[in-house]
């Protein structure tokens, strides 16, 4: 099966002439080779465009191909326009299913005779279609006979075994990379595709994003920022999902959002702000944000707000990395580049072992030249990059769980480069974080831990007063148990140490007994013999 499917993703990448954006000059000869052997596999869309092309590849391969196509197409400042332009059709123009497939589905998921038991108005044709799952619009019949705008998004039918066959895929590469490629066991490559594995299986099961839904509306309930929409959990299934429908400009439409005289500059920096938010507040971010997820609300242009779907794909921190990431940041805004070398070091990233001056050094070198500078002028795609050619040197490895984390900050950067490339991403984020790190760890952090603790402690209170007795009268008795036992354990290493100083002397009388009996003293000889035994009978 692996096998198999490495030989379709190869011929589909020829055939689609992909080959083609990698500069001859930059292939060593056996990749020449290669290429020339497969020469029945020739290049059959020579009249589309080179964007049109790796478009059409990455959609014929499957969901996780076009999830790959997507994140690369919030990177324009790595591709011309007319790559990048083809690669955001990906967000929400993948080819759709029949829209009779999708009908039946939800009626067999939602056990209906026929659909308008239920809804109203359904439309045939999706509304969106992406690499896993369409979209269709209809009308809710609720219990007050009342009609509420929903659309229900409805999984691809038999789409679980194209990706468990990419995933086997994946899974065998990487397993043969970390083997023979030395510098590749950093990134953990097999434990970076099993995170990858658990993202996208995740994906598929509904109910599974219908609770992230409701667990970051409830996060961002009444914010200015971010709306996420009501989702209905009584007709949401595995396979399908019911939600209210929104109405939004797509956040890729800059000409739309400009139209309307939108405060990009706030949208901009709101983006930034609900991603921090999400991550170091809540611990629970939306890692899927590209733009076919986002959308801003038509209601107040100067006031912009957000609106997030998809929540199917979601991202958590502990609070040990969560703490230190953020301190990590801090540093980095503050160029403090010891203290973020030391941060690598005190949360395991690189070995103890390092030298804190070296990592220093080779850090300042990497993201000293990015600071006081737009986005517009910052690609972080390349100062990962730099990273990562730094981390080799010391040993750095990827933390898998942290991957979900890269990826939502590359989404991030690629809304912020669309809607407003003149914002300073520092003077955003920096005042965020130190606030959060200071309600961390000053008096108001203390206090929330005490109140978060109060139930046990009202619980446990009735029960202090015995204890206290308890305690207090137990405690001259443990003392003196104590005492005993010390007292025992001094007596018996007192008598080891006589017993070796017998044991030694007796040694010494057998030995100038040996000696005696030698010289032919015979009776002196047996006297320090019979005595050497009493000694060693009394050490006993």
């Amino acid at each position: 099966m692996s096998f198999s499917r490495f030989y379709h993703i190869q011929k589909t990448l020829l055939q689609h002439g992909l080959e083609q954006l990698i500069p001859p000059t930059l292939l060593p000869w056996w990749a020449k080779l290669a290429r020339h052997s497969f020469f029945w596999l020739r290049n059959q869309y020579p009249e589309k465009s080179t964007g049109e092309r790796l478009r059409l590849a990455l959609q014929s391969l499957g969901p996780v191909w076009v999830k790959f196509g997507q994140m690369l197409s919030t990177r324009r400042d790595l591709f011309a326009p007319e790559i990048a332009d083809e690669l955001a059709k990906l967000q929400d123009q993948v080819a759709p299913f029949p829209g009779e497939a999708a009908k039946q589905l939800i009626e067999q998921a939602l056990e209906l005779g026929d659909i308008a038991e239920l809804f109203a108005d359904f439309d045939l044709t999706p509304l969106a279609s992406a690499s896993i799952a369409q979209v269709h619009t209809a009308k809710l019949r609720q219990d007050d006979g009342s009609l509420a705008d929903v659309v229900i998004k409805v999984i691809r039918p038999d789409i679980r075994q194209l990706i468990d066959a990419d995933l086997q895929l994946m899974s065998d590469i990487a397993g043969v990379v970390a083997r023979f490629v030395p510098d590749a066991r950093r990134l953990r490559p097999q434990e970076v595709v099993a995170e990858y594995r658990k993202t996208i299986i995740d994906e598929l099961d509904l109910q599974r994003e219908a609770a992230n839904a409701m667990q970051l509306r409830r996060n961002f309930l009444d914010s200015d920022s971010l709306y996420i929409p009501f989702v209905y959990a009584d007709h949401s299934r595995p396979n399908v999902m019911v939600m209210e429908r929104i109405y939004g400009i797509p956040v890729s439409d800059i000409d739309a959002l400009n139209a309307q005289n939108t405060n990009l500059e706030l949208l901009a920096q709101r983006g930034v702000e609900v991603f921090f938010t999400q991550v170091f507040r809540d611990s629970f971010f939306h890692a899927d944000m590209h733009p076919g997820n986002i959308f801003v609300s038509y209601e107040h242009p100067e006031n912009p707000k957000y609106i997030g779907i998809d929540c199917g794909i979601v991202g958590t921190l502990n609070r040990e990395d969560k703490r230190y990431l953020a301190e990590n940041f801090v540093a980095f805004f503050n160029r403090d580049y010891r203290k973020v070398a030391q941060l690598h070091v005190d949360s395991g990233w690189v070995p103890i072992e390092t030298s804190i001056e070296e990592f220093e050094s080779a850090i300042r070198t990497v993201c000293e030249p990015i600071f006081e500078k737009p986005l517009a002028e910052i690609s972080f795609g390349q100062v990962l990059l730099n990273l990562f050619n730094t981390a080799r040197r010391f040993n750095m490895q990827v933390q898998p769980q942290l991957v979900l984390l890269q990826k939502t900050l590359l989404y991030i950067e690629g809304l912020g480069r669309q809607l407003y490339p003149q914002l300073d991403l520092w003077k955003t984020a920096k005042p965020f974080l130190e606030q959060w790190l200071k309600q961390q760890m000053g008096p108001a952090a203390m206090w929330k831990q005490l109140k978060e603790n109060l139930p046990f402690l009202a619980e446990k209170l009735p029960e202090m007063p015995g204890l206290l007795h308890s305690y207090l009268q137990q405690q001259p008795k443990q003392q003196q148990q104590m005492l005993q036992q010390l007292m025992l354990m001094q007596q018996k290493q007192l008598e080891q140490g006589q017993s070796m100083k017998l044991y030694i002397l007796a040694a010494s009388l057998i030995l100038s007994a040996a000696v005696l009996f030698t010289a032919g003293w015979v009776i002196s000889a047996a006297t320090l013999v019979v005595l050497a035994v009493g000694l060693l009978i009394k050490a006993i």
